[in-house]
């Protein structure tokens, strides 16, 4: 497969909002350039399995393709907090 360098900017741009949208949403920050990419790589992997399995259509075109990515991303930020035992949605006990 064979992927141009303007094909390849697309991935990454899109990854980097995904990433950083979901990081917005779940965690209430961002997580950097690279962790923003990387969330959002992940997460549109999931995102692609994920939304037609539940019968979904976001429809085509670069939009479509960030919701989808961030709703992944969102997914596996909520996956990893429950795995790791986050507390809560920012919330913390200060005694």
């Amino acid at each position: 497969m064979y992927l141009s360098n303007q094909s390849l900017l697309v991935i990454l741009i899109v990854g980097l909002v995904a990433g950083w949208l979901a990081g917005q949403i779940v965690r209430g920050a961002g997580f950097g350039l690279i962790g923003d990419i990387i969330i959002g790589l992940i997460g549109a992997f999931i995102g692609d399995r994920l939304i037609p399995r539940l019968g979904f259509h976001l429809g085509a075109g670069l939009v479509g393709l960030i919701v989808n990515a961030a709703i992944g991303a969102i997914v596996l930020l909520l996956i990893v907090r429950l795995l790791r035992g986050g507390g809560g949605w920012g919330w913390r006990r200060r005694w």
